[in-house]
């Protein structure tokens, strides 16, 4: 028999069976473990029992520092984390977490707090979910974030490097150097640079980004995609002089070639001697 409860001030209401076990750690065999951490029990419980259905295994923690050290720890495929925590909040815990691991991370974020997801973004969150949230939404994210994390596992040869420049993308060790030395790029910046390196000398509309990299429909109004750009560009030591990435305004991105990334500081020192 199923019952619908609805999550206090959270505006999420979920179908889910009767309960039968301990709602902080549902264990199946050979289930995917998903992390999450959250000081709102009703909501990871709702959650819990959610993911759960879909074929996960999930365990909740509802303060900063046990959350950090159990996502820390290892053995989890991904990590749900709130902003809103007590001791160490969300972006803290992202932050040290960052330090040591590329564990994939949604962050959970007030509707309507911009600086909340851009911040998260910065950090190196893998994607973010506003609150209220659809379940079903949860699971659809959480689903595509695995899918991006594990793309090179499906082929069975060996991607070729792609090579643009001093830059160096290896799809089979999810590794990327610049003239040598590693580059440490989260899994949706690994992805997001894939594709632009794939396409040197070539836009790519924003549209197609989000699609390919976020694995969901396109907004005019989500800034995700260009947040990630921006890193990429901090970690690639792009500057305003010598950019690898180029903004094609109101149409997407490109990653310059060689030959243009020349061309284009060549033209401007040719303007500075015109003006002068």
């Amino acid at each position: 028999m199923s019952k619908v409860k609805p999550a206090l001030n959270k505006g999420l209401t979920i179908l889910y069976p009767e309960r039968r076990a301990c709602w902080c750690t549902m264990k199946r065999a050979k289930m995917e473990r998903i992390l999450i951490i959250d000081d709102d029990v009703e909501l990871c419980t709702l959650v819990s029992e959610y993911l759960q259905a879909e074929g996960f295994t999930v365990e909740a923690v509802h303060d900063g520092e046990n959350g950090l050290q159990r996502a820390a720890g290892g053995g989890y495929l991904l990590v749900v984390l709130d902003v809103m925590l007590p001791g160490i909040n969300g972006f803290e815990v992202l932050r040290r977490l960052r330090a040591t691991s590329r564990l994939p991370v949604l962050l959970l974020t007030a509707r309507g707090e911009d600086v909340d997801r851009i911040v998260g973004l910065e950090i190196g969150a893998d994607d973010y979910l506003p609150k209220p949230f659809n379940p079903r939404e949860l699971v659809a994210r959480i689903r595509a974030i695995l899918r991006r994390t594990r793309g090179d596992k499906a082929v069975s040869s060996a991607p070729e490097i792609v090579r643009v420049g001093e830059i160096e993308l290896d799809p089979a060790t999810r590794s990327v150097r610049r003239d040598g030395q590693p580059v440490d790029l989260t899994s949706v910046e690994f992805n997001l640079l894939e594709v632009l390196l794939r396409e040197a000398g070539r836009v790519v509309p924003r549209e197609r980004l989000v699609n390919a990299v976020l694995s969901r429909k396109f907004s005019p109004f989500d800034r995700s995609i260009d947040m990630h750009v921006s890193k990429v560009r901090k970690k690639l030591g792009d500057t305003d002089n010598d950019e690898h990435i180029k903004t094609i305004r109101g149409i997407g991105y490109i990653f310059a070639r060689p030959r243009d990334r020349t061309d284009d500081k060549a033209g401007e020192k040719v303007k500075v001697k015109t003006t002068s």
